[in-house]
């Protein structure tokens, strides 16, 4: 996808996530999502963030956290974070056609909103899901790039096959599913290793879990 292209998605796919957290109840927003530790509220507040903080003040914070990345995403989620739900909604909404990022890899950030959407709206048996065209652009750039993700090494040695729609990559065991439950397993997300079928799916698992 041209990063033009690329770029509508990720305002498209922000659009979309916001207008379903307008309908969550106070329980909802304090949920834990499958984002480590993290709140629904917090994940929200850390795509804020994400969509915020520009390549030269991402380096300043890096440094400042001593480069761990853990610390410098939990000091950026504070900061994004509201008062309470409706005010780190509406930070979310402000920057929903930002085109800020730390990098030009417009696909990492892409699946940037597509994963933390569904580490959302996973455990709280939300239906919406990410356009499929963006959900492929992103199952091919974490498939070849260890970047905010381990993808390559996750399905190293294994082929994965879209059910859904085009991606197909790798030779090896095989491991089948819908592009999204692949992209989510790369991200390290073993709940969507149940959606997959196939030899290599254990193997995936288990990378995916480290």
């Amino acid at each position: 996808m041209p990063r033009a292209e690329v770029w509508a998605a990720i305002h498209r796919e922000r659009a979309a996530l916001a207008d379903e957290l307008a309908a969550l109840t106070p329980d909802q927003w304090a949920a834990r999502s499958l984002c480590g530790q993290w709140t629904v509220e917090e994940v929200v507040a850390h795509l804020t963030a994400a969509a915020s903080i520009g390549r030269w003040r991402w380096i300043r914070s890096m440094a400042g956290a001593r480069f761990d990345a853990d610390v410098h995403n939990q000091r950026r989620m504070l900061e994004y974070r509201g008062a309470g739900p409706d005010e780190t909604l509406a930070r979310f909404r402000a920057v929903a056609t930002s085109t800020t990022a730390p990098s030009g890899h417009t696909p990492a950030w892409l699946g940037e909103v597509v994963v933390h959407g569904q580490d959302i709206r996973r455990p709280l048996g939300l239906s919406g899901e990410p356009d499929l065209t963006a959900v492929t652009e992103v199952a091919r750039f974490f498939a070849e790039r260890d970047f905010t993700v381990a993808g390559r090494t996750v399905r190293e040695g294994l082929h994965l096959v879209a059910t859904d729609g085009p991606f197909d990559i790798g030779t090896g065991p095989e491991v089948r599913g819908n592009t999204l439950a692949l992209v989510m397993a790369l991200a390290g997300r073993t709940d969507y290793c149940a959606d997959l079928t196939g030899p290599g799916v254990p193997a995936l698992r288990s990378r995916s879990a480290v």
